[in-house]
C-alpha cells in the first residue's frame, strides 16, 4: 500500500520489458509507449531522507471537523472520471475537486485551496497561486482608495478655479498656433473639456494616493514574506535547500580559458566551446541594446505619425474633424503603440531565450534566472517607453513660437495640451494597460487553446474510420499525453509583474489602475486554474521555498515607483506650479489669475518666414499678440523671450519636492518594513517548540543508550563509577548525538 505507481511515456516505438505484464507493454498509439513503474517503500523512505522531509516525533491523534469534511470530499466525490490506469482514486477525486471548486468562474469569490493545489501540482506552482491570491487580495484596499480619489476629482471639478477660468465664456485669450502653416490661432476656452478632464487625475488627492501606493507596495512585500514563511512551515520547506541541476557541465570562463591554453590533450570541440563562450556575453549585450533601440525607433515613428496626422487633420474642410484633432490623434497613436507592444512582446521573448542559450549557463536555475531577467528588461522597456516619453519628454524641448525645434527640418516637436500632459498620459496608460490585460492576458490565453482544440477537432474529422475507432480505445493517460505541454511559470509571473508596474509606477496619473488590475486578476486566477487543470499536461512537481528572482524584481519596481511618481507629480502635473503661485505670486492667496500667470506673450511679427498661419484672419480680426504656456519674458522687455525668474522658482520647487517626497516615502516604507516582522509570531513559537522537543528526544535517546552501555559493560560497579562516567561524559554523548542528528 505504500508504493508509488506512475506511467512513464516513451517517445519511441514500444517494446516489452522483462517481468512486464503484456497489457502494460502494448501501446494504443504507434510511436508513443507507456510503461507503468513502481517505487517500493524503502525507495520512498530513502528519497524522503534525501529531501529532508519532516515527520512527527510523537503520535498525536487529533480529528478536526474541517479536515474530516475535506477528506470526505476528496474520497467521496461522485462522477469521477476514469483514471484507474493513471492515478489512485484519491488523486482522481482531487483532480475533480480542483476542477469544480477551483478552476471554475462561478467560485471567484472563494479562497483558493492552496493546500490541494500544492498537493496536486507541487510547491512551485502552489507558491505562484498563493502569491497571485495575496496580490489580488491586497488590490482591494488600493482599488477602494483609488476610486475615492477619482470621485474626489469628479466632485471638485466644478470648484476648480483654473478650469473655471479656462472655461469662462468671456475668456478672450488668443493662443498661438499648435503647428506651422496648417494650424490657426485659437481661443483658450476651446481647451475647456481637456482642462476639466485633467482635474480628475491632477488634484491634491493624487499626491496622497501616490504616498499611499508606495506604502501599499511595502506592505504587500512584507505580507508576502510572512505568507511565504507560513507556507514554508506548513509544507515542510524550512530546511529545504534547492539542488543545482547541471544544465551543462562547464567550468567558469576563466578556468575554461586556462584549460584550453595549458592542456594539450583537450579536444577540438572543447576548444571551440572555450573560444565561443566569452563572445556570447558580448553578443548578448549588443543584441539587448539593439532590441531597446528598436523600441525607441518605433516610439519615434509614432511621434512622427502624431505630428504629421495632426497637421493633415488641421487642413481638413470638415469642422468636426478639426475640432476633434487632438482626441483622434491621441487615441489612434495609443492603439498603434498597443499593437506594437503586443507584437514585440512575442519577439522579445524568443530573442531573450536565444540569448540565454548562447551564454551556456551551468545550471537550470541559472538559465531560468538569466532568461527571466532578459525577458523582463526587454518587455519592461517595450511597455513603458511610450508612457515615459509622454510623462517626461513631450512638451519639454519644443522651444517657443518663432524658435521651435524641428526633426528632419520639417517636423516640429509636439506640445502638450493647455491642461498639461497628464491627461494624455492617462489615455496612453489606460489603453496600454487595459489592452494588454484584455488581449494578451485573457483573449490569447483563452482563444489560442480553443483554436488549437478546434484545429485538432477538424483534423480528427478527416481521419479514416479505423483511426477514429482506435482513438476511442485510448486510455486516459494516452489522451492526457496529447494536451499542451507545460511551458513553465515565467509567462504567468511576467504578465503580473508588468501589471504591478502599471499599478505602482504611474499611479499618480491613473488612480483607477488598481481597480482594473483587481477585476483582471479575479478572472486571471480562475483562468490560470482552468488552464493548469484541464488544458495543460500535468507538470512534474517541483519543490521551491520562495518565488525566486521575481521577489527581487518586485522590490525593484516598488523602489523605482517612488521616484517615478515623484517626478510625475512634480514635472508632469501642475501641482507644484499651483502651489508656487498660491504662496508666492497670488495677490490674495487664492488660485485666481493662475492661468494668466502661466502664459507668456509672443509678437506674431517675430514668426519665421513660412511658419506663420496660412489664414491669419481665421478669428475675424488681425492678431498682433498671441499667448503660449511657458515662463518667458514678454517681447517688450529688455531680454525678450528669455526664461523668467518665475521659471527658476518653479524649477527649484519641483526639484525640492522630488527630494523631499522620495526620502519621506522611502523612510515610511522602511518603517513599515521594520514594524512588520518577517516571521509570524505563532510560526516562530511553533519552530521554538519543535526545537525543544527535538532536544528532549535526543536527550532521551542518549540516556537510553548510556543505560544500555552501562548494562553491557563487563566491569565491576566500582570501576564503572570511577572510569565509565569520565569516558561517557567526554566522548559517548557527543558522538552518538551527532550521529543520531544526521540520521534524524
Amino acid at each position: 500500500p505504500w508504493c508509488l505507481s506512475l506511467w512513464i511515456c516513451l517517445e519511441s516505438p514500444m517494446y516489452c520489458l522483462p517481468n512486464c505484464y503484456p497489457d502494460e507493454c502494448i501501446t494504443k498509439t504507434p510511436g508513443v509507449g507507456f510503461v507503468k513503474i513502481h517505487a517500493p517503500w524503502h525507495v520512498l523512505c530513502r528519497e524522503a531522507e534525501f529531501m529532508k522531509l519532516k515527520m512527527p516525533t510523537k503520535k498525536v491523534y487529533e480529528v478536526k471537523q474541517f479536515y474530516t469534511v475535506c477528506l470526505m470530499m476528496i474520497y467521496n466525490i461522485q462522477g469521477c472520471v476514469d483514471c484507474t490506469h493513471v492515478r489512485n482514486p484519491s488523486c482522481c477525486s482531487l483532480f475533480q475537486l480542483l476542477y469544480e471548486e477551483w478552476a471554475s468562474y462561478s467560485v471567484f469569490y472563494k479562497y483558493q485551496p492552496i493546500g490541494l493545489v500544492r498537493k496536486y501540482f507541487g510547491e512551485k506552482i502552489g507558491l505562484y497561486f498563493a502569491w497571485l491570491g495575496l496580490y489580488t487580495q491586497m488590490l482591494i484596499p488600493a482599488s477602494l482608495v483609488g476610486v475615492i480619489v477619482f470621485l474626489y476629482g469628479c466632485a471638485t471639478v466644478d470648484n476648480n478655479i483654473p478650469s473655471m477660468e479656462i472655461c469662462h465664456p468671456r475668456n478672450n485669450i488668443t493662443m498661438c498656433p499648435l503647428c506651422d502653416r496648417a494650424c490657426n490661432y485659437w481661443k483658450l476656452k476651446e481647451a475647456c473639456g481637456t482642462a476639466r478632464a485633467s482635474h480628475l487625475f491632477d488634484n491634491p488627492a493624487t499626491v496622497f494616493f501616490s504616498i499611499f501606493m508606495a506604502l501599499w507596495a511595502a506592505m504587500f512585500m512584507e505580507h508576502w514574506k510572512r505568507r511565504q514563511m507560513r507556507l514554508n512551515y506548513e509544507w515542510d520547506l524550512t530546511g529545504f535547500e534547492e539542488e543545482e541541476v547541471s544544465a551543462l557541465q562547464l567550468e567558469s570562463c576563466i578556468s575554461l580559458l586556462f584549460v584550453c591554453a595549458w592542456e594539450p590533450h583537450i579536444t577540438e570541440k572543447e576548444k571551440l566551446t572555450c573560444r565561443d563562450r566569452l563572445p556570447a556575453y558580448m553578443t548578448n549585450i549588443v543584441m539587448m541594446l539593439l532590441m531597446i533601440g528598436v523600441t525607441f525607433a518605433i516610439v519615434f515613428g509614432v511621434i512622427l505619425y502624431r505630428i504629421s496626422i495632426t497637421a493633415a487633420l488641421h487642413m481638413s474642410n470638415n469642422p468636426t474633424t478639426r475640432s476633434n484633432v487632438r482626441l483622434m490623434v491621441k487615441t489612434t497613436a495609443a492603439i498603434i503603440n498597443l499593437v506594437v507592444i503586443l507584437i514585440l512582446d512575442e519577439v522579445y521573448g524568443a530573442v531573450a531565450r536565444w540569448l540565454t542559450v548562447l551564454e551556456v549557463p551551468k545550471t537550470d536555475k541559472s538559465f531560468e534566472e538569466r532568461l527571466i531577467f532578459k525577458t523582463f528588461i526587454l518587455k519592461f522597456v517595450n511597455a513603458f517607453t511610450p508612457i515615459i516619453y509622454i510623462a517626461f519628454f513631450r512638451g519639454r524641448l519644443v522651444g517657443r513660437p518663432g524658435s521651435y525645434l524641428y526633426v528632419f527640418e520639417s517636423y516640429r516637436l509636439e506640445e502638450c495640451a493647455h491642461g498639461g500632459c497628464l491627461m494624455e498620459l492617462c489615455i496612453q496608460l489606460s489603453i496600454t494597460m487595459l489592452g494588454k490585460q484584455l488581449i494578451q492576458n485573457n483573449l490569447f490565453e483563452i482563444g489560442i487553446p480553443k483554436l488549437k482544440k478546434l484545429i485538432r477537432y477538424i483534423k480528427s474529422k478527416r481521419r479514416s474510420f479505423q483511426e477514429e475507432e482506435r482513438e476511442k480505445k485510448l486510455q486516459r493517460y494516452e489522451t492526457d499525453h496529447f494536451l499542451e505541454p507545460f511551458a513553465g511559470l515565467t509567462p504567468e509571473y511576467m504578465e503580473m509583474i508588468i501589471q504591478f508596474g502599471f499599478v505602482t509606477l504611474f499611479v499618480a496619473s491613473f488612480p483607477l489602475a488598481p481597480l482594473f488590475a483587481l477585476l483582471n486578476n479575479i478572472i486571471e486566477i480562475r483562468l490560470d486554474a482552468k488552464k493548469f487543470v484541464a488544458e495543460l499536461r500535468r507538470p512534474v512537481a517541483a519543490r521551491a521555498k520562495d518565488i525566486g528572482i521575481w521577489y527581487n524584481l518586485l522590490r525593484g519596481v516598488a523602489k523605482v515607483a517612488v521616484i517615478i511618481n515623484a517626478f510625475v507629480i512634480s514635472f508632469t502635473s501642475d501641482f507644484i506650479p499651483r502651489l508656487v503661485y498660491q504662496y508666492m505670486y497670488s495677490p490674495d492667496g487664492s488660485m485666481h489669475g493662475f492661468v494668466n500667470h502661466t502664459m507668456s506673450y509672443f509678437n506674431v511679427s517675430d514668426f519665421q518666414d513660412g511658419k506663420e498661419p496660412m489664414d491669419p484672419q481665421h478669428l475675424g480680426y488681425q492678431v498682433e499678440m498671441c499667448r503660449y504656456k511657458d515662463y518667458r519674458e514678454p517681447p517688450w522687455s529688455n531680454t525678450p523671450y528669455v526664461v523668467s525668474k518665475e521659471f527658476w522658482a518653479v524649477l527649484a520647487a519641483r526639484l525640492a519636492f522630488v527630494i523631499v517626497f522620495q526620502n519621506v516615502v522611502m523612510l515610511m516604507s522602511d518603517i513599515v518594513d521594520w514594524l512588520i516582522p518577517d516571521i509570524p509570531k505563532d510560526i516562530s513559537l511553533q519552530i521554538h517548540k519543535e526545537k525543544i522537543l527535538m532536544v528532549e528526544l535526543f536527550m532521551k535517546e542518549e540516556q537510553g543508550k548510556m543505560q544500555f552501555i552501562d548494562s553491557m559493560t563487563p566491569c565491576h560497579g566500582k570501576e564503572r563509577n570511577n572510569h565509565a562516567p569520565i569516558a561517557r561524559s567526554r566522548s559517548i554523548p557527543h558522538t552518538h548525538s551527532h550521529t543520531h542528528a544526521n540520521n534524524f
